[in-house]
């Protein structure tokens, strides 16, 4: 059994290790997120904006707005923002910015 939990963690392990670089946009501010893209010349960029806590409209909105700022503070634009519900709740949105 413990041969078996070894042999799942060093393959989790390795599939974490081995996700692209730009997988961590999902984790960080879009502050850090809009530098890195731009960074990386990346033409295109998802990110996630987290809406489950707080107040989710005002707050939501507010962090829509603060993401299309950093983003559009260096050259990218608003391709799509699309909701993500799960169980009737809204969580957050997928938000996709381009380099034209």
């Amino acid at each position: 059994m413990r041969q078996l939990l070894l042999a799942a963690l060093l393959a989790t392990t390795a599939i974490a290790t081995s996700l692209p670089a730009h997988a961590g946009l999902f984790d960080k501010s879009p502050e850090k997120s809009a530098e890195e893209a731009a960074r990386a010349n990346l033409a295109a960029v998802t990110i996630w904006v987290d809406a489950s806590w707080g107040f989710r409209n005002q707050g939501a909105a507010n962090s829509l707005s603060r993401a299309h700022q950093a983003f559009a503070s260096r050259g990218y634009q608003v391709v799509d923002v699309a909701p993500y519900i799960e169980n009737g709740d809204l969580q957050g949105f997928f938000v996709t910015y381009r380099k034209p």
